[in-house]
C-alpha cells in the first residue's frame, strides 16, 4: 500500500487574492477614464448667429376677456 501525501509549500497554493488584486485595479482605472471623460468632452455647438425662428403669434384686439354664450 503507498501513500500519497501532498503539503503544498504557501509558493505553490493560489487563493485568489492575486486576481481580486488585479480586478480592483482595472475597476479603479475604468473609473478614473470614464470621469476624465465626462469632465473633459467637448461641448455641443452652439447655432450660427443667422438662425432665424419664426413663430406666429394669434392676433389679440377686441375683446380679451370674452363671456361664454347664453
Amino acid at each position: 500500500m503507498t501513500t500519497v501525501v501532498n503539503n503544498p509549500t504557501p509558493s505553490d497554493s493560489t487563493d485568489g487574492s492575486a486576481g481580486w488584486a488585479v480586478a480592483v485595479i482595472i475597476l479603479i482605472a475604468v473609473i478614473i477614464a470614464g470621469g476624465y471623460w465626462y469632465t473633459h468632452r467637448r461641448a455641443a455647438a452652439a447655432p450660427s448667429g443667422g438662425t432665424n425662428i419664426n413663430v406666429t403669434l394669434p392676433a389679440t384686439g377686441g375683446n380679451t376677456n370674452p363671456q361664454p354664450a347664453q
